[in-house]
């Protein structure tokens, strides 16, 4: 073969061999920057569960410091479970619904409201029997109708079951119309119970008993 066929041939194959190491290199760096994505997510994964173990942890030495002197209540809100205890010894222990997390904005763009249950150490402040919902501004807007002119015409019965514990800022344990709905996070704050456990635990607790939350 002549340098002048050769010649040609060989730039090709140069050219050829140029573009495998580019696409190369192009597989090598994304491999890589995969790699350290993936390492970088679990990092953040790890930090994240760590700080739940950490806060976790804070909340049960909280328990152990508080709980034990009688009745006491538990509720986690990632499981919607609801624990009542008297010392080690588990009284209770059934599956609620607690709040959704979402965000309501005020048409008005002045307000808006997080449907969160609140985290932390509460205490029972009140028993009700029967207990009327006095419905808040968020209830009429959430259903797009105007704001009440009259107190009367926020209170509605027969929403929140026979019993409700309040621990606070208008946050109840109480009853529920949508029995199928526990177990889901679907409220706008308070704590759903079905009927027979909400009785249990009203009548186990007192003003002043415990509530753990988190």
């Amino acid at each position: 073969m002549t340098n002048k066929k050769i010649l040609p041939w060989l730039g090709f194959v140069l050219l050829g061999l140029t573009a495998v190491a580019v696409a190369a290199i192009l597989v090598i760096r994304a491999h890589r920057v995969s790699v350290e994505r993936r390492a970088f997510e679990a990092d953040s994964a790890l930090t994240g569960l760590k700080e739940l173990k950490a806060k976790n942890k804070e909340l049960t030495g909280q328990i152990r410091r508080n709980g034990p002197q009688g009745v006491f209540i538990i509720i986690d809100t990632g499981k919607n479970q609801l624990t009542m205890k008297k010392g080690d010894k588990v009284l209770r222990e059934t599956v609620v619904s607690s709040g959704s997390g979402n965000v309501l904005e005020d048409p008005n763009g002045q307000r808006s409201w997080v449907f969160d249950t609140p985290r932390g150490v509460f205490a029972v402040k009140a028993l009700i029997r029967d207990p009327y919902w006095v419905k808040p501004d968020w209830a009429f807007i959430e259903e797009d109708k105007p704001l009440p002119k009259r107190l009367d015409e926020r209170i509605e019965g027969g929403v929140l079951g026979q019993y409700a514990l309040s621990f606070g800022n208008g946050f109840f344990i109480h009853g529920t119309l949508y029995t199928r709905m526990l177990g889901r996070n679907v409220t706008h704050g308070c704590v759903r119970v079905g009927d027979a456990d909400l009785e249990a635990v009203f009548r186990s607790s007192s003003v002043g008993t415990k509530i753990f939350i988190f």
